[in-house]
């Protein structure tokens, strides 16, 4: 993974990138950076077999543990949050967020699986992208950069800093 950023990063900037010396950036950079072990660590439980592949298959198999992908995505929007405690996240990914986390199965749901569990698991693969490019940019920049690779720049876009 780390080849296919620094090969993205190349394809954008070459050598001649300039570094984003904004405030808030470098803050949520050098906190990215503090957590990057915890960041790696959870990215890894939304990677296996339990925390993704499984939870996928469920919303297929029309299975009710599809709704245990909301506790993955809020989990993971607690930990991005905590990189900057003070920024809001994204208007348009909180609302993805709130549209697909809050739901407790009832029979019913068997009726309208789709329309119930298809939020859920937008709301869970969302996330679990904006982690894959903090871990994947957190371990393959060391400053900021402002000729951007497109998954730093969504990461920029989670905090509104873009």
């Amino acid at each position: 993974m780390r080849d296919g950023a620094r090969q993205r990063m190349d394809s954008v900037g070459g050598d001649d990138r300039g570094f984003d010396d904004r405030p808030d950036v470098l803050a949520l950079f050098a906190s990215l950076r503090d957590a990057l072990p915890q960041l790696e660590a959870l990215l890894d439980d939304c990677s296996g077999h339990w925390g993704y592949e499984d939870l996928v298959y469920r919303l297929y198999h029309q299975s009710f543990k599809v709704f245990g992908a909301q506790k993955q995505t809020l989990a993971v929007v607690d930990a991005l949050q905590a990189l900057a405690p003070t920024r809001p996240l994204n208007q348009d990914f909180m609302t993805i967020v709130r549209v697909g986390t809050g739901h407790v199965f009832e029979r019913g749901h068997n009726q309208r699986w789709l329309e119930v569990t298809r939020p859920i698991i937008e709301a869970f693969l969302h996330a679990r992208f904006f982690l894959e490019m903090a871990v994947l940019y957190g371990q393959v920049i060391d400053r900021p950069l402002t000729r951007l690779p497109s998954g730093w720049a969504a990461f920029l876009y989670l905090y509104n800093l873009r």
